[in-house]
Formats: structure tokens, C-alpha cells, sequence
């Protein structure tokens, strides 16, 4: 069976200056992957290319078996793509209850569809706070509504760019379980982050991306054996 997502050999720069040189992803359905390295060797990059919020020059992008690298971000996200981005960009004039009805959509035509009353029980503090604005929440509650937001698009890959970057440990712990509940239940998940520990325990196999390239990938259990990977390439 081939991958739910295949990058191959993509290359992306922002004007002359080149980003991306050659970089390979590779997802299956139902997997939990990441992509780890240092800020600026080219994680988010990756992840805008595959959503064609920033054009690859080169490669090939596949999504569920169709190549999607000439494709228009709104059309790859009704494919059934969603992303929490880093720094959340919930709407913040909008109420919790209307941040998630905004978006909400079938489009994968899901049998357990994510709805208004599922996202609430996966985190009972937005049920709490939906009257409230987005501008009133704390920034845990706001990644929160910002992951609630993206499944309420029921999509078949969920990407996560910087999980639990700035949150409270409290809550960073809460968003873990959330993923990991995710991943219990067959979501298909992209993580970016810098807690390795965490993300071992999380995910399928990982990805290390050095200036552009992939230098390493492997397993769980291959990059927990290999901790002098953590020094040299992501700064633990």
C-alpha cells in the first residue's frame, strides 16, 4: 500500500535564497510522524510546501495517491489536510463555539465525524470557555481551540507545527495526551517540536531535517539508542 503522503526530492526557496534542498517525507495512514532539527533548518518550510502555502520548485508531492505540488492551498486542504500552525491564528473576535463551527466539514466523509460536542470532550475546557472570544483565552487554550478547529475539518492528516512551543507544563502535558488519544484512535499526525522524550513516546518514526536535507530517519526505538543524534542534530 502506498504512503497516505509522499514527498520526493523537493526543493523550495523564498526568493534567491534556497531553503529546501532535496527533502523526502514519507507518511503512512494511521502513522505518527515528526520531523525534528534546530529553528531554521527548514521543518516549517516542509510543511508549507506540502500545503502549497509555499511553492516547491522540484520534487513531487503525493497525497493519498495524487500529486498535489501544483495544487492551490484551499484545494489540498479540502483533500484533507489541516494544520494548527505554529502561533495558533485562531480568530480572536470570534467566540470558541464559533471558531470551531467556522470550519467545521465533513470533507473526508469520516464515519466517527468530529463535531462540536466530540472536540468539547476531548478538551472540556473549551466547553467552558465557548462563549468566551478568542482574544480572552490563555495561550493553552488557544492551541486548544487551534487543534479542535482542525479536526472539526475531519481531515486524514492532522499537522502540528511547534505542538506545545511556549505553553505552561500543565498544559503542555495535556496537549500530549490529546495526541496520543489522536493516535489511538487512527488519526494519522505530523508533529514538529523539540521534546524528543515526548515525541518517542508519541510517534512511528522520525525525521531529521539539517539545513534543508534529511540527515537521519528511523524508528522510536532507533532514535532512542542513538541519544548523541539529540546533541548534534536538535539541541537536547
Amino acid at each position: 500500500m502506498s504512503a497516505l503522503l509522499e514527498v520526493e526530492g523537493i526543493e523550495t526557496a523564498y526568493g534567491s535564497s534556497q531553503i529546501l534542498f532535496g527533502m523526502d517525507l514519507a507518511i503512512d495512514a494511521g502513522e505518527a510522524a515528526t520531523l525534528l532539527g534546530r529553528n531554521g533548518m527548514g521543518k516549517t518550510t516542509t510543511v508549507r510546501s506540502i500545503l502549497g502555502l509555499t511553492r516547491a520548485c522540484r520534487g513531487s508531492i503525493r497525497f493519498r495517491g495524487e500529486r498535489i505540488e501544483a495544487l492551490a492551498p484551499d484545494r489540498i486542504a479540502r483533500m484533507g489536510m489541516a494544520l494548527v500552525p505554529e502561533g495558533r491564528q485562531i480568530f480572536p473576535n470570534l467566540s470558541v463555539r464559533e471558531n470551531l463551527l467556522a470550519f467545521a466539514a465533513n470533507r473526508c466523509q469520516q464515519r466517527d465525524a468530529w463535531t462540536l460536542e466530540r472536540v468539547y470532550h476531548l478538551f472540556p475546557r473549551l466547553q467552558e470557555r465557548q462563549g468566551n472570544m478568542g482574544s480572552q483565552l490563555s495561550g493553552g487554550e488557544q492551541q486548544m481551540l487551534a487543534i479542535g478547529r482542525a479536526l472539526m475539518t475531519n481531515p486524514y492528516l492532522l499537522i502540528l507545527d511547534e505542538a506545545t512551543e511556549g505553553l505552561a507544563p500543565l498544559i503542555r502535558e495535556e496537549i500530549w495526551q490529546c495526541l496520543s488519544s489522536l493516535r489511538e484512535q487512527g488519526q494519522t499526525i505530523l508533529v514538529i517540536d523539540k521534546y524528543v522524550q515526548r515525541l518517542l513516546a508519541l510517534a512511528d518514526r522520525h525525521t531529521i531535517v539539517e539545513r534543508g536535507r534529511v540527515v537521519w530517519r528511523g524508528s522510536s526505538r532507533e532514535l532512542a539508542g542513538q541519544p548523541e543524534l539529540w546533541q548534534r542534530y536538535i539541541g537536547v
